[in-house]
C-alpha cells in the first residue's frame, strides 16, 4: 500500500508511537516504540529493545497497529497491517545508525527543554537504552484517520 507523503512526514516527526499487538488470550497489548524508518511503499521499520510481550505476541499473531496523535494539531492516524520479526544484523547498518540519530535527537530536545525551565526527566532515559534486540518490519494494509470529521 502506498503511504501519502504527508502521512510519512507526520509519523517521522513523532518521538514515539503506540504499537498494538494481540496476546494469546485475545487481549490487546500496547507499548511505546519509535519508528526508525517509514517507506512510501508501506513498509515501516521499528527496532525493539526487548524480546518481551510484543515479541511473543507477534510470534503467535502477526497483526499489528501503530498509532500516533499530535494533540497540538488535533490529528492522528492508525496504521494497520502485518509484521514480521527479523534479526538486527549487519545487512542494513544504516538502520541502526538512523535509530541512534533519533535517540540522540530526543536527548537533545530534552536537554533544551530542561534549559528553558520545562523540567522533565533529568536522567535522559534514552541514554540508558540497551541495544536493539530485534527488528519489526510492518507492511501497512490500511490507514485510519483519527481526526474528527467535523474539523478536517
Amino acid at each position: 500500500m502506498q503511504i501519502p507523503q504527508d502521512l510519512i512526514y507526520f509519523f517521522r516527526h513523532q518521538n514515539f508511537t503506540i504499537v498494538s499487538t494481540i496476546g494469546k488470550d485475545g487481549g490487546v497489548h500496547n507499548s511505546c516504540k519509535g519508528i526508525v524508518r517509514i517507506d512510501q511503499d508501506g513498509r515501516i521499520y521499528l527496532l525493539d529493545l526487548y524480546k518481551a510481550r510484543t515479541f511473543a505476541n507477534l510470534k503467535q499473531n502477526p497483526h499489528i497497529s501503530i498509532t500516533a496523535v499530535d494533540e497540538h494539531k488535533f490529528k492522528g492516524y492508525c496504521l494497520k497491517g502485518i509484521a514480521k520479526i527479523e534479526e538486527v544484523d549487519d545487512s542494513d547498518p544504516d538502520l541502526v545508525k538512523e535509530w541512534e540519530q533519533k535517540i540522540l535527537s530526543r536527548i537533545t530536545q530534552r536537554v533544551l527543554r530542561n534549559m528553558k525551565e520545562e523540567k522533565g526527566h533529568l536522567r535522559h532515559p534514552e541514554s540508558q537504552f540497551p541495544k536493539p534486540a530485534y527488528l519489526i518490519v510492518m507492511e501497512v494494509d490500511s490507514v485510519v484517520d483519527l481526526t474528527p470529521t467535523a474539523i478536517k
